[in-house]
């Protein structure tokens, strides 16, 4: 069985955000085994899982990412929506659009320590939206 629904979440700031509550309650009774294809529709923005306990980690992976892909980049050529939008498409590209997470016994089958993250490359990304389609 497959279903699917959209999710739209509210403008974040840029950066790294805890978002693995905000997916699973809006998501119908999952099935007891099954997979969740998670898959967000946007080119300046990404999803990844990663560290839910200490927000450090989130701010260290918004240093790091904009120290690897600082904006005002001279040599980047697409300019023409800001100095932060040819950088946020090259780091969503690095990370991803789309996640796979396993169900098992009718919830997200994720470690002790892993969370959803919205890596948000924009200053002013505004609403996200995200796919979410259940192969049970």
């Amino acid at each position: 069985m497959v279903e699917q629904l959209e999710i739209v979440l509210p403008p974040y700031k840029r950066g790294f955000h805890l978002i693995t509550d905000e997916i699973v309650n809006r998501l119908p009774n999952l099935p007891k085994e099954g997979i969740a294809n998670i898959f967000i529709k946007h080119t300046s923005a990404a999803i990844t899982i990663n560290e839910n306990a200490d927000s450090t980690v989130r701010t260290d992976f918004e240093t790091f990412f904009n120290r690897l892909i600082p904006d005002s980049t001279s040599w980047f050529t697409h300019n023409t929506e800001g100095n932060d939008d040819m950088p946020a498409h090259v780091k969503a590209s690095i990370i991803g659009q789309f996640l796979s997470i396993p169900i098992t016994n009718y919830k997200f089958n994720l470690g002790t320590w892993q969370g959803i993250y919205l890596c948000e490359f924009r200053n002013y990304g505004g609403n996200r939206r995200i796919t979410v389609t259940i192969l049970s």
